[in-house]
């Protein structure tokens, strides 16, 4: 299960932001509130359960993929590397990110994280 999609929020999203995200979907689906909603609120808690257990963020989000830096296309004039997410939106990749050793990295646009193979080498 996808517990950033089903709160709405990105993975990079602080504490904060997903209790608001949780509060917001709690109202949303609340059969007062809302008597068609089909959410699954048994779902939304354990989705703010698990985002917001310190053991979680310290793994961070499972990848949906490992994809090599050469299947990436290189963009030189700014340094960045991008590929496609199965959403549309892109994965980038920047050689700051690559000089810290970040290999995990979000989509611009959904939840989605890949795993970014690549080698730095001494220069």
């Amino acid at each position: 299960m996808d517990y950033y999609a089903l709160l709405n929020v990105d993975v990079s999203a602080t504490q904060a932001e997903i209790k608001a995200a949780y509060h917001r979907a709690l109202l949303a689906a609340h059969p007062d509130k809302n008597a068609s909603s089909t959410t699954d609120i048994a779902a939304l808690k354990e989705a703010y359960r698990a985002l917001s257990s310190p053991e979680f963020k310290k793994h961070g989000p499972r990848p949906a993929q490992i994809v090599s830096l050469s299947e990436f296309t290189e963009h030189p004039e700014d340094e960045t590397w991008d590929h496609p997410c199965r959403c549309g939106a892109r994965y980038t990749i920047t050689v700051s990110d690559m000089d810290t050793g970040r290999h995990l990295v979000p989509c611009s646009s959904c939840s989605e994280v890949v795993w970014v193979g690549y080698e730095v080498l001494d220069e």
